[in-house]
């Protein structure tokens, strides 16, 4: 941890104020108003998100306690930790004196990862693809939907289905590609994403204290039975 608040000093950042290293989540989370909720055991090698589970619940539910205790009431919560959208679920149930909108769960990663394969497969940077969206849990069953994204090229916005022109990638390889992603960063590295996962959460954070202008961000939020989805379950929406 000290190797950490040293790493942060070397970077001269110059909106740090300050950095206070804890192991106490109630000294932590005091007055917070923004929470990136990362501390999660690591995912492995063969391993699913809810292989991580019963490690996970007991400390979701201690920093769920924390925060209710200690942070601002209206403390944006980000859980990153895997299994996202369970835990986020658990840290909530946990501080029932914040609201439930105010506990989120990442799929940036997943929205990033879509906006990717996009950009790829249509030669064009990938700030010029958007609204491509993330359904459900941040798991190998998520599904990454392209059919309201839009592309800029050749000086006009169009559809993506139609500038890809391609039903079989759409449905199948760009997919399961997504859904695979992060099980391939494993296998590469073998390790869980780092970097795409912190710019996610950076991303995430960010679009939400300053929104998003006309591009459509996916967040794991606790469901009110929009779209048909169950209620008080944590899903990705648009």
């Amino acid at each position: 941890l000290e190797g950490v608040v040293m790493e942060l000093a070397d970077c001269a950042l110059p909106l740090l104020v300050g950095v206070l290293p804890t192991a106490s989540p109630l000294e932590a989370f005091k007055d917070v108003a923004a929470a990136f909720l990362v501390g999660a055991m690591p995912r492995r090698e063969g391993m699913e998100r809810k292989d991580l589970l019963s490690a996970n619940v007991r400390i979701f539910k201690e920093q769920g306690e924390a925060l209710d205790k200690v942070a601002r009431k209206d403390v944006k919560v980000l859980v990153v930790g895997n299994p996202a959208n369970t835990n986020a679920f658990i840290c909530s149930k946990y501080a029932p004196s914040i609201p439930k909108e105010n506990f989120t769960a990442m799929t940036r990663l997943d929205q990033n990862r879509a906006q990717s394969q996009l950009a790829a497969k249509l030669g064009v940077p990938v700030q010029d693809v958007k609204n491509v969206v993330i359904w459900g849990n941040h798991s190998s069953t998520q599904f990454p939907d392209a059919s309201n994204a839009k592309v800029k090229k050749g000086g006009s916005e169009q559809s993506v289905p139609a500038a890809i022109n391609d039903e079989e990638f759409l449905n199948s390889t760009f997919v399961s590609t997504v859904q695979k992603r992060g099980a391939a960063v494993i296998a590469a590295r073998k390790m869980s994403s780092a970097l795409s996962a912190a710019k996610a959460a950076s991303d995430h954070m960010r679009d939400w204290f300053l929104g998003s202008g006309d591009r459509w961000v996916s967040m794991g939020v606790i469901s009110d039975g929009s779209y048909g989805a169950p209620q008080d379950i944590v899903f990705s929406f648009p």
